[in-house]
């Protein structure tokens, strides 16, 4: 009996180790093409029969790509955008969340539903009306007009998560915050906060890659100066398949990293360790 038992682990975790690989090659082999056909030559990349490994590797696509002076610029404002558009969702929706997540169940799902409605009007519906009115406050073709538009996306998005993550927060931890004398605020700052700072950090990443690689906004609001995601797109309408692989792979580069940065904060377990101290 105990035999088959082990037998029956064993076979669940090669089975899952078989799905795990799977989903990982399914993730991973196309941004390893990507980066392939952006220093794969021409004649190995428009062959018929392709190999996985490269058999000979050029930087002139590169080179075309950081010498045309479309890179700094673009990558400046995506960057700027981004970043400002999380600090700002997370100074906003941070205490909104913890109000509501503190409201009568019946009012929290109705908050909850509210913002789940707001996220499902297409974003293309939004952006030209926005983008008639921006003109009028002389907010095109700047990056405070990107970031207003952002905004609009991303704060519903960003409360959903958030108030599911201050729900998960006894309220034990509230009351024993003013027993020791803490304000609202205090125990907010002192308190809340910090035992909820993975879920804001989840949430925050997940804002800031959405930002990172928004196009719909990028593409009716910005004129001169335009993002990486928007300079992808110029070299698909161009046809140049290998600036178009080095601009992604530019594109994914700093998702990678903030991914690494913030992968400690998906760690489970953040919670009894605050109870516990």
């Amino acid at each position: 009996m105990a035999l088959k038992t082990d037998t029956k682990r064993t076979l669940r975790k090669i089975g899952f180790g078989v799905i795990l690989a799977i989903l990982c090659a399914y993730m991973i082999i196309p941004i390893y093409i990507v980066v392939k056909v952006s220093f794969g030559t021409t004649e190995e990349v428009m062959t018929q029969h392709p190999t996985l490994l490269p058999h000979a590797i050029t930087l002139e696509h590169w080179a075309d790509v950081l010498t045309s002076g479309n890179v700094l610029a673009p990558l400046l404002k995506s960057f700027t955008v981004a970043t400002a558009t999380t600090v700002v969702a997370i100074l906003i929706v941070s205490p909104a969340a913890y109000a509501i997540s503190r409201l009568s169940r019946k009012v929290k799902l109705s908050f909850v539903m509210v913002l789940f409605f707001t996220k499902m009007f297409p974003t293309i519906g939004i952006a030209l009306p926005i983008s008639v009115n921006f003109l009028k406050w002389n907010l095109m073709d700047t990056s405070l007009g990107l970031i207003l538009a952002d905004l609009i996306g991303q704060l519903p998005f960003m409360a959903w998560i958030l108030v599911s993550t201050f729900s998960g927060i006894p309220r034990d931890l509230d009351e024993a915050a003013y027993i020791d004398g803490a304000t609202r605020m205090q125990a907010l700052m002192r308190v809340i906060f910090p035992v909820a700072g993975q879920g804001i950090a989840v949430a925050g990443m997940y804002v800031w890659l959405n930002c990172w690689n928004e196009f719909t906004y990028a593409l009716y609001l910005s004129l001169s100066t335009k993002t990486l995601p928007l300079m992808v797109y110029y070299y698909i309408e161009r046809g140049g398949m290998f600036q178009t692989a080095a601009y992604a792979t530019i594109l994914a580069i700093p998702v990678i990293i903030v991914t690494f940065i913030l992968q400690r904060y998906l760690k489970s377990g953040y919670l009894s360790g605050a109870i516990k101290g």
